[in-house]
């Protein structure tokens, strides 16, 4: 099944808006909220968690007091000062701690161990759309993109079992770690920016990531009015490198309306501005399924 993933290269553009109605209009998809570390899909779709597992990445040290011998070589060895006096022996910061084993290999009294670092939770959700995979991580916790990793294999294996048409993903912002571990393998790639300096700029960061995985874009120009100008230089830019613009959105305060009702704006409103979503839509799944179909062609011959 085509896989989407919608992406920015920055916060605040629209993705996460246009997601949820994206989610209301394809009806047949599995939906993930790739954006781990601050998720913010849930508050329009309200998913009802029906499976909800522990996120463990990395290690911690953990001291066993009874063992220790108070020599405080651990001390004295950490170069991230994660280990600090204590009353009855040193204790670790688990915020400053980073894993790296250090102490445990040089702790003459075996007193220092490694355990697998509970660092998130993921879940398996309905919505009033249909299934939704996400997850929230601890705040200041790192393996995000093994995280993303784990939603999308799970998406994929709920729409291969319940035969769903597609995989809707809400991307992190960015370019980082969390965004190639999102975006390595979709089928397309929907670009939402915004005419200005910042949103341009990102826009060619996240579009050239994209190229490097040779994964097919579209763009959607949201709030398209607000600077004209900087819309023709995005419209430029997209057209001298073959990619498409899937719609130009005018600044709506209904986008707001709807959130604070909790609906996505293709609920909440009629009109010209849905009708342009939905024309936006039909264009991105077709694109999405041309995609598939092509790289599956591919890899029949390859094979």
């Amino acid at each position: 099944m085509p896989e989407i993933l919608v992406l920015s290269g920055k916060g605040g553009t629209g993705k996460t808006s246009l997601t949820a109605a994206f989610a209301h209009l394809a009806v047949d998809a599995v939906v993930c909220d790739l954006d781990v570390d601050v998720p913010d899909l849930h508050l329009i779709l309200k998913p009802a968690p029906l499976q909800t597992s522990e996120f463990y990445s990395g290690h911690e040290a953990f001291i066993c007091s009874d063992l220790c011998n108070g020599c405080e070589t651990c001390i004295q060895m950490c170069r991230f000062n994660a280990i600090h006096h204590g009353k009855n022996s040193p204790e670790i910061d688990a915020l400053m701690c980073e894993g790296c084993g250090v102490c445990v290999a040089f702790c003459p009294s075996d007193a220092i161990a490694l355990n697998p670092k509970h660092c998130g939770s993921w879940f398996v959700s309905e919505t009033r759309f249909g299934p939704m995979v996400h997850a929230q991580l601890f705040p200041g916790e790192e393996n995000s993109g093994r995280l993303v990793a784990l939603l999308r294999q799970k998406a994929k294996e709920m729409a291969g079992i319940h035969g769903y048409k597609f995989i809707l993903s809400d991307g992190p912002p960015g370019i980082g770690c969390p965004v190639i571990s999102a975006a390595s393998g979709v089928d397309l790639a929907v670009i939402v920016t915004e005419p200005t300096p910042s949103g341009f700029h990102d826009m060619e960061r996240i579009v050239s990531l994209c190229g490097h995985f040779q994964i097919p874009v579209t763009v959607i120009v949201n709030k398209c009015d607000l600077n004209s100008q900087i819309t023709q230089e995005i419209k430029t830019f997209c057209s001298q490198r073959g990619y498409c613009i899937a719609a130009q959105l005018p600044h709506d305060p209904v986008f707001v309306h709807a959130m604070v009702h909790g609906k996505t704006v293709t609920e909440y409103a009629n009109g010209k501005l849905v009708r342009m979503i939905e024309k936006a839509w039909n264009h991105i799944s077709s694109l999405s399924i041309a995609g598939f179909e092509s790289k599956t062609r591919t890899h029949q011959i390859v094979a």
